[in-house]
C-alpha cells in the first residue's frame, strides 16, 4: 500500500508517466529564476488552427495536399545520425567575431568557422548529418539589456531572417560550410524558428518584400509570436531561400506547436518542391537533390506531439519530431531525469516506446539523449549520485546509452560533447538562486564550450586533446555509428519486443529488428550487476548461430537454448544467422494468450463487499479514454470475486498497446507486474506495490476479443499474482 499524496500533483505526474516530460517535481520547479534564455517560451494560446493553408507561391488558390511521409526524402531519413552544435557555444575559428555573452558557461565565441573547421571530426565519429542552432541576424534593439544580449547569442529571435549574424560570419561563409559539409557526404540542416521573432523583424523585408505581421504576443521580453495565417507567405520564403540559396538538406523546427497544422502542410510542401529544383555535388560525385528533411520541436508528451506536430493519418502536416518521452525513459533507466525522478529498470525503456502507439503511421520520430536545453547526461549522472567521470560507472552508462541511440528505428540526434562524456564541472544539483548569471540554470547549463580534438576550446583558447577515458567512448560511440550506418535492421527495423526470464524482467531489456530478412537482437542490461540469460530458440526467432556485431563471437544454441552474458549496463547487438521468417515468441504462457486457472476464469460472480483494499480499484492508463492515466473508467473497474481476487473483463476492439496500472481513484493503492515488467498474455506473473511515475507495466493486444484482468493479493496486501488473459 502507498500512501496519498497531494492530489493535484500525484494526478500531473500520473497524466505525464508514459511522456516522461516531468519537467517539474511535487513541490517546486526544478529551476528557480530560470527566465526564457531562447526556445522554451509558454505558448500563450495563439498558436489555434488558423484556415491558412491554401496560398500557393503562384497566387492560385488550388488546395495543397495531402501530403505523404511515403516518400524517398523519409526513407532516406530512417538513417540520418545527426551532430547537433550549439552555433556560439560550439567552436570559435575566427577570433574577430563572436556574441561574447549568451547563457551557459561556454566562451560565447562560437562562429560558422568553427562549425566548418570541425566538419572533418563529426564525419570521422560517424554521422552523415548535422544540425546548427540559428545563425540569423539578431539586430540589437536601442538600449537592449544584457538579457536580450544573451538570446541575441542564442540566435532563436531573429530580426532579419535572411541574412547571417555577423557575430557568426557571413553569406559567404555559411555557403562554404554547406559546400564542404556536401563534399565530405554530410547533409546540413538549418533551425527554423516559423513562430515567434524579435520584435524589430518587421524592419527587415523579405526578398520577395514581404514583412512579418506586428500583432502577435509579446515573448521573451524582446520578441513577439507570429500570426498566421498572415505570416504564411513570409515563412514559406524563409524555408525556401535557404534550400534554393545555399542548398541546405532541411529545418528542425523549433517549438513547432507555435505554427498550425495547415501552415505545416504549406511550409513542408513548399520545402519539398523547392529541394526537387536545385542539385549539389554529393561526396561520390553524383548530382542529387537537397533531402528536404523537417524534424518538429514539441517538448511535451506523445499526445500532443500527434496532435501538433504530425497531424491526422489521412492528412499528414509534419512526419519526423523529436523523441522526447523515449528520451526522459532513456534517462530515466540509467542516470535520472532532471526532475529528480528515476526508474531504473528495463520496463521503463519499453513504456517509452509504447508512446508511439499514440502516433499515426506516418509518424518518423527522431531519437536522442540530450540537446541545448537539457542537462547533460553526464551531470544527470552526478546529480542522481550514481557516478562520476572518476568512476567506470560513469563511462559505461554512456556507452549504454548511446547502444540504445544505436538500435533505435529512425533518424537520431546527438547533441555536441556527449561523444567524450562532456560535463559541466562543479555543477549536478539544480541552481535556483542567480542561474542565469551563472549559467548554471537547467534549460541552459549545457551549452558550455564544445571540445573537438585538437582545436582551441574554452575560455582561455586552449588546444583540445581527449584523456583515455574520453576517447575510449568516443571510440566506441564512433563504432556504433559505423555499425548502424552497416546495419539497415537497426536504424529502419521493426521492433518487437521480446520477453525476458522472468528473474532478468528488471534488468534487462530486449528488442528484435527486422528488416528484409535480416534480424538482429539487442540487448541492454541497465543494472550495474552482470546477467546471464537463457532464452529459447523460439524466443529470440532464430534458427542459427547469433553472431556478436562488436566483438565477432559467436553463439550457438545447446538443446534449443542461447545462454547469453550481458555485462553489467551493457549493450549487445546479437545478428540472427539464420532469423524465423515468424520472428520471435514461443506463444504467451505455453497457452498461447489464452490461460488457466482462477485468475483466467472470464464470468466469475462477484462476491459480498469491495474486497480487503475496501476501495474500487481501476485499470488505470495510457489505453484511449484513459486520458493518461487520470481516468477511472466504469468499464475498467474491477470487480471483487472474493479471496483477495479482483477482475475486470476488458472489450478490446482494437490491436493496441498500453502502460497501465491496477490502481484506486487517489492513488493510495498502485500496483502492476514485478518489477514493471511487460504482460505475458495467459501467463500468472507476480503482482507487486508500483508507488510513483514511471513504474507502470505494459500490455500488447495483438488480437481483438475480450480480456479479463485479474490481480489476487497476499495477505499483506502488498504483493501477490495477476493474468491478463484472452476469453476463450
Amino acid at each position: 500500500m502507498t500512501t496519498s499524496k497531494n492530489h493535484w500533483c500525484r494526478l500531473i505526474l500520473a497524466a505525464l508517466i508514459l511522456s516522461g516530460g516531468l519537467l517539474i517535481g511535487c513541490g517546486g520547479s526544478s529551476s528557480g529564476d530560470t527566465a526564457p534564455t531562447d526556445d522554451d517560451v509558454v505558448d500563450d494560446g495563439n498558436n489555434d488552427d488558423d484556415d491558412g493553408g491554401d496560398d500557393n507561391d503562384d497566387g492560385s488558390d488550388e488546395e495543397v495536399g495531402p501530403l505523404t511521409c511515403d516518400n524517398p526524402t523519409y526513407d532516406d531519413a530512417m538513417n540520418l545520425r545527426i551532430y547537433q552544435v550549439m552555433t556560439e557555444s560550439f567552436i570559435s575559428g575566427d577570433a574577430s567575431i563572436g556574441h561574447g555573452v549568451g547563457y551557459g558557461t561556454s566562451h560565447h565565441r562560437g562562429d560558422i568557422q568553427g562549425i566548418i573547421d570541425s566538419l572533418e571530426y563529426i564525419k570521422g565519429l560517424g554521422f552523415n548529418a548535422i544540425w546548427l542552432t540559428p545563425i540569423f541576424d539578431s539586430v540589437p534593439l536601442a538600449d537592449q539589456d544584457l538579457a536580450a544580449d544573451r538570446l541575441d547569442a542564442t540566435g532563436y529571435y531573429a530580426s532579419n531572417y535572411f541574412a547571417i549574424d555577423p557575430d557568426f560570419g557571413s553569406m559567404e561563409k555559411a555557403r562554404e560550410l554547406v559546400e564542404t559539409a556536401h563534399a565530405m557526404g554530410l547533409y546540413v540542416f538549418f533551425d527554423g524558428v516559423f513562430g515567434h521573432f524579435k520584435n524589430n523583424a518587421e524592419e527587415y523585408p523579405s526578398p520577395g518584400e514581404q514583412t512579418v505581421t506586428t500583432e502577435g504576443g509579446s515573448v521573451a521580453g524582446t520578441g513577439r509570436l507570429a500570426v498566421y495565417p498572415d505570416d504564411l507567405d513570409f515563412f514559406k520564403e524563409v524555408a525556401t531561400y535557404w534550400i534554393e540559396t545555399l542548398k541546405i538538406d532541411g529545418w528542425r523546427l523549433d517549438q513547432a506547436y507555435q505554427v498550425p497544422l495547415d501552415a505545416w502542410v504549406d511550409i513542408r510542401a513548399a520545402v519539398e518542391e523547392a529541394s526537387a529544383s536545385v542539385t549539389y555535388t554529393n561526396a561520390a560525385g553524383d548530382e542529387v537533390h537537397p533531402l528536404g528533411y523537417m524534424v518538429a520541436e514539441i517538448w511535451k508528451g506523445e499526445g500532443d506531439i500527434a496532435a501538433e506536430a504530425y497531424g491526422p493519418e489521412d492528412d499528414p502536416a509534419l512526419c519526423s519530431a523529436f523523441d522526447f518521452p523515449v528520451r526522459y525513459a532513456l534517462v530515466q533507466a540509467l542516470a535520472v531525469e532532471e526532475s529528480g525522478t528515476r526508474n531504473a529498470t528495463a520496463a521503463r525503456l519499453n513504456t517509452g516506446f509504447v508512446t508511439h502507439t499514440r502516433y499515426p503511421d506516418h509518424a518518423i520520430p527522431n531519437g536522442f539523449m540530450g540537446n541545448h536545453d537539457l542537462v547533460r547526461f553526464g551531470d544527470l549522472l552526478q546529480r542522481s549520485d550514481i557516478a562520476d567521470p572518476s568512476e567506470n560507472g560513469f563511462w559505461a552508462r554512456h556507452k549504454a546509452a548511446y547502444s540504445f541511440l544505436a538500435a533505435y528505428s529512425g533518424p537520431i540526434t546527438l547533441y555536441y560533447g556527449e561523444e567524450i562524456g562532456d560535463e559541466v564541472a562543479g555543477f549536478a544539483d539544480p541552481v535556483t538562486a542567480n542561474c542565469a548569471d551563472q549559467g548554471l540554470c537547467d534549460d541552459h547549463v549545457s551549452r558550455n564550450s564544445g571540445k573537438v580534438e585538437g582545436l582551441p576550446s574554452g575560455v582561455d583558447n586552449e588546444v583540445f586533446n581527449a584523456n583515455a577515458q574520453q576517447a575510449d567512448l568516443r571510440d566506441y560511440l564512433s563504432a556504433l555509428m559505423h555499425l548502424r550506418a552497416q546495419e539497415p535492421a537497426l536504424y529502419r527495423g521493426e521492433r518487437t519486443p521480446i520477453t525476458v526470464p522472468l528473474e532478468w524482467v528488471t534488468d534487462l531489456y530486449a528488442a528484435h529488428k527486422s528488416h528484409e530478412g535480416e534480424a538482429i537482437v539487442y540487448l541492454l542490461n541497465v543494472s550495474d550487476q552482470p546477467v546471464t540469460a537463457t532464452f529459447d530458440a523460439c524466443a529470440l526467432g532464430s534458427a542459427g548461430d547469433l553472431t556478436d556485431l562488436m566483438s565477432e563471437e559467436t553463439l550457438s544454441a545447446v538443446d534449443g537454448q542461447y545462454t547469453i552474458e550481458v555485462p553489467a549496463t551493457t549493450g549487445r547487438f546479437l545478428k540472427l544467422e539464420e532469423p524465423v521468417e515468424a520472428g520471435p515468441g514461443c506463444g504467451g504462457g505455453g497457452n498461447g494468450p489464452t490461460g488457466e486457472g482462477p485468475l483466467a476464469a472470464c464470468d466469475a460472480p462477484d462476491a459480498d463487499g469491495i474486497g480487503p483494499l475496501e476501495t474500487s480499484m481501476y485499470i488505470r492508463g495510457s489505453y484511449v479514454g484513459g486520458n493518461n492515466f487520470d481516468a477511472t473508467p466504469m468499464a475498467r473497474k474491477f470487480g471483487y470475486k472474493g479471496d483477495n481476487l479482483y477482475q475486470v473483463v476488458v472489450t478490446e476492439s482494437q490491436e493496441t498497446s498500453y502502460g497501465f496500472k491496477f490502481a484506486n481513484s487517489d492513488w493510495s493503492y498502485e500496483f502492476a507486474v514485478a518489477g514493471s515488467a511487460a504482460v505475458q498474455l495467459g501467463m500468472e506473473q507476480p503482482l507487486a506495490v508500483a508507488s510513483g511515475p514511471g513504474t507502470e507495466s505494459t500490455v500488447t493486444i495483438s488480437e481483438p476479443a475480450d480480456y479479463v484482468f485479474s490481480f489476487q493479493l497476499n495477505e499483506t496486501l502488498d504483493g501477490g499474482t495477476m493474468m491478463v488473459s484472452q476469453c476463450p
